[in-house]
C-alpha cells in the first residue's frame, strides 16, 4: 500500500518515515509504532486518539491525518507530508527568528489551534518541535497524541498526571493535565514564541520540579532582557500569556494574537468572536471600517470627577494615556463612534497593553508594565474642558468642539514632549560636611563693614 523511502524522525511513540502511496504516488508521512510499544494498550489508545483528533480537524495549519491501521505487529498512522522542518530545528540551527517572521508563523499556528479549540479539542503539547514549517513558510501544528477532547471520550489522562513538555507547559498542567483548558495552550503559545524570539527556553537548566516552581513564581527573564531586538509590545504579550495565574492570561488564541499585533484579529475560518472578546456585530464597534479615518471617542473622568469626552487618533490617545493626562486608565471608556457603546480600554486590542499588566517576571524585566499615575491637577494637552475653561497647555488642534447628547466632545492632541525640567536648588550641606571655598565670603564682607564703622567712629571721637 505504501513504500517507505527514508526515516524523518524518531520519538517516544515510534519512528516517522517518508513514504509513497502505491495507489496515487502521493508522498505521505507514516508514523510506525514498534511491536513492543504496540503491546501497551494505553499507548495504543493514545495512538488511535491522535488519528481521531487530527481527522476531526480540516485546516491548512494543522497536519492532516489520512489513514490509521491498528492490525499487524506494527500499527501505523498515515499523515500529510510536510516538506520542511520543525521550528525547534530551525531555531537550533539559525538562532532567534526575526520578530515579524516569528509573529507571522505564530498567527498561522493560532489559526489552526483556534479551530481545534472551537471543536472542543485542547492540544496540551504545543511547542516548537510540534510546529512544522514548509519551505514556503507555512506553519502546521502536528502531534495530536496528547489532545484532550473536552466533550467526548478522547481524554485518557489520569487525575494528577501532568502530560506535555515541562518547558512549555502551563504550571497548572503539571498538577493535573486532565483539567487542561484553552489557557494552558495559550501559555504554551507564549513559551513557544519566547523560544523562537530568544533562541532559548524560558526555564533553562532546571529539573521538572524546579521548572514548575519557577513557573508558579514567574521566575524567568523577560524576552527583551535576553534579546533587546524584541519590541515592547511583543515582550508584554509573551509575558502576559506566560502568567502563572491563568486568570491573567489571554482567554483565547484570538486575544493572544490581538495582544501581539494591537489590532482586532479574525481567523482564517471567519468564525464568530469568542465569548471573552468584544462582539463587533451586536456590541460596540472597535475596528475602523475600510476607508474611514483613524478616530476614537473616549470618555474619562476629570479632576472634578465629571465625565469628559474627547476624540483622537490611536497614537494620540496612547500618548495621553501613557502620560497620565486622562486619569486612571482603568476607568477610561472608548468607542469608534460618539454615539456607540463605550467599552473599557482593556476590551480593545489597540489599548489593552496600557491597562493590563503582564506577569511580574524576574528583576531583569523591563518596566513597560508600570503604568503612569494620573496627575493630581492639569488638563489634557490641546483640549478644552467641558466647562469651557481652556487648559493651561497650548492647544495644537483648534478644531471646533462637537456637541453630542452626552456632553462636549473635544479634539485630543498628542501628548506634548516634556519641557526641560527646572533646575533644582542645591541641597543643604549635611552637618559636619566640609565647606566650600567661597562660604567665607559673606562673613568677610560683614566683618570688613564692622571694622570700617568702628574705625570711623574712633576718628570722629578724636
Amino acid at each position: 500500500m505504501y513504500d517507505l523511502v527514508s526515516k524523518i524522525a524518531e520519538g517516544g511513540m515510534g519512528a516517522v518515515y517518508r513514504a509513497t502511496s502505491r495507489v496515487n504516488g502521493e508522498t505521505v508521512a507514516i508514523k510506525v509504532i514498534p511491536p513492543e510499544t504496540a503491546k501497551n494498550p494505553i499507548l495504543m489508545k493514545r495512538f488511535e486518539q491522535e488519528f481521531k483528533a487530527a481527522s476531526l480537524l480540516d485546516h491548512p495549519n494543522v497536519v492532516k491525518a489520512i489513514e490509521y491501521c491498528a492490525t499487524g505487529p506494527s500499527p501505523f498512522l498515515v499523515m500529510e507530508f510536510v516538506d520542511g522542518e520543525s521550528l525547534g530545528q530551525r531555531v537550533e540551527r539559525d538562532g532567534p527568528l526575526p520578530e515579524a517572521f516569528a509573529i507571522q508563523l505564530m498567527a498561522q499556528v493560532c489559526d489552526g489551534l483556534h479551530r481545534a479549540h472551537k471543536q472542543g479539542l485542547i492540544h496540551r503539547d504545543v511547542k516548537p518541535d510540534n510546529i512544522l514549517v514548509t519551505r514556503d513558510g507555512v506553519a502546521k501544528l502536528t502531534d495530536m497524541g496528547l489532545v484532550k477532547d473536552v466533550e467526548g471520550e478522547l481524554n485518557l489522562t489520569k487525575t494528577g498526571r501532568g502530560l506535555g513538555t515541562p518547558h512549555f507547559m502551563a504550571p497548572e498542567q503539571f498538577r493535573n493535565a486532565k483539567n487542561a483548558d484553552v489557557k494552558c495552550d495559550v501559555y504554551s503559545l507564549g513559551a513557544t514564541l519566547y523560544m523562537i524570539l530568544t533562541g532559548g527556553v524560558p526555564f533553562a537548566k532546571t529539573s521538572p520540579l524546579e521548572c514548575w516552581l519557577k513557573k508558579t513564581k514567574n521566575e524567568f527573564p523577560a524576552p527583551r532582557a535576553v534579546n533587546p531586538a524584541v519590541s515592547e509590545r511583543t515582550d508584554w504579550a509573551v509575558r502576559r500569556a506566560m502568567s502563572a495565574d491563568p486568570k491573567e492570561r489571554p482567554a483565547s488564541c484570538r486575544e493572544f494574537m490581538e495582544d501581539l499585533t494591537g489590532q482586532a484579529w479574525r481567523t482564517r475560518t471567519g468564525t464568530a468572536p469568542d465569548s471573552g472578546a468584544v462582539a463587533e456585530s451586536a456590541g460596540p464597534r472597535t475596528t475602523a471600517l475600510p476607508g474611514t479615518p483613524d478616530l476614537w471617542y473616549l470618555v474619562y473622568k476629570g479632576a472634578d470627577g465629571e465625565p469628559n469626552t474627547v476624540k483622537g487618533t490611536t497614537d494620540s490617545i496612547r500618548q495621553n494615556v501613557k502620560a497620565g493626562y486622562l486619569g486612571d486608565s482603568g476607568t477610561i471608556l472608548v468607542c469608534r463612534t460618539k454615539t456607540g457603546q463605550f467599552v473599557p480600554l482593556r476590551s480593545v486590542p489597540e489599548f489593552r497593553d496600557l491597562v493590563v499588566a503582564p506577569a511580574p517576571v524576574a528583576a531583569t524585566a523591563n518596566s513597560s508594565e508600570r503604568m503612569p499615575k494620573p496627575p493630581s491637577t492639569g488638563g489634557i494637552p490641546g483640549v478644552t474642558g467641558p466647562s469651557g475653561q481652556p487648559d493651561q497647555r497650548p492647544a495644537s488642534d483648534p478644531a471646533a468642539q462637537i456637541q453630542t447628547d452626552r456632553h462636549t466632545v473635544t479634539p485630543l492632541a498628542a501628548a506634548p514632549v516634556p519641557a526641560t525640567p527646572p533646575r533644582r536648588p542645591a541641597p543643604a550641606p549635611a552637618p559636619g560636611a566640609p565647606k566650600s571655598r567661597t562660604d567665607w565670603l559673606p562673613w568677610a564682607v560683614v566683618g570688613a563693614a564692622i571694622l570700617a564703622a568702628t574705625a570711623g567712629a574712633f576718628f570722629l571721637a578724636r
